[in-house]
């Protein structure tokens, strides 16, 4: 039970301050899953956010989905999903009422304003973490010629290049660099 209710305040925690969106929330899950409570290690989080990544739906209620049943079962799936929903309901329902309200106002604009940069700041956090772990399988203290891994940056520079210049999906993307590392890694003996 304990590890329930530590699932569940931990979403809590995340639901409320992942200011930004699902991607903003992925440093927010890697800290309090990996870093804090060591539920997982960075690996597994690293399979868990792809997995949610590939999934339909928000990365952030995708991923406590797939944090909770992973380690709690059903009880931790509901309990992670309600406790990452619950803030962002009620934050919602909130602000609504009161950007209608005073929407006109140029307080307001100059607020979202000045969020706008440390929106930007948590997703570019997020999305360096999983490069580095992608490309060296680590973190910025891992960053070493000798961890460096050509085909996983190949893969990752193949894929960037196509959505930039010929604007790929995410879902063509993700399928053509499974299917190109798979077949390197087996034909380089890596598997």
């Amino acid at each position: 039970m304990d590890l329930l209710l530590q699932l569940f305040f931990s979403f809590l925690q995340i639901g409320l301050l992942s200011v930004g969106g699902g991607y903003a929330a992925i440093p927010l899950i890697q800290e309090q899953v990996v870093t804090i409570n060591k539920l997982l290690t960075m690996e597994q989080f690293t399979d868990l956010i792809t997995i949610a990544e590939m999934t339909p739906g928000p990365i952030a209620i995708n991923s406590a989905t797939f944090v909770g049943i992973r380690l709690g079962g059903l009880p931790g799936m509901l309990l992670c999903t309600i406790g990452c929903i619950i803030p962002s309901f009620i934050i919602c329902l909130t602000l609504a009422y009161f950007y209608y309200k005073y929407r006109n106002f140029s307080g307001v604009q100059k607020v979202l304003a000045a969020l706008r940069p440390a929106v930007v700041a948590l997703i570019a956090n997020a999305g360096l973490s999983i490069l580095l772990l992608g490309v060296f399988h680590g973190g910025l203290a891992d960053i070493a010629l000798e961890n460096f891994h050509v085909i996983e940056f190949l893969l990752f520079a193949g894929a960037f290049f196509a959505i930039r210049k010929w604007k790929i999906g995410a879902i063509t993307a993700i399928f053509g660099t499974g299917v190109v590392g798979t077949i390197l890694s087996f034909a380089l003996g890596l598997v």
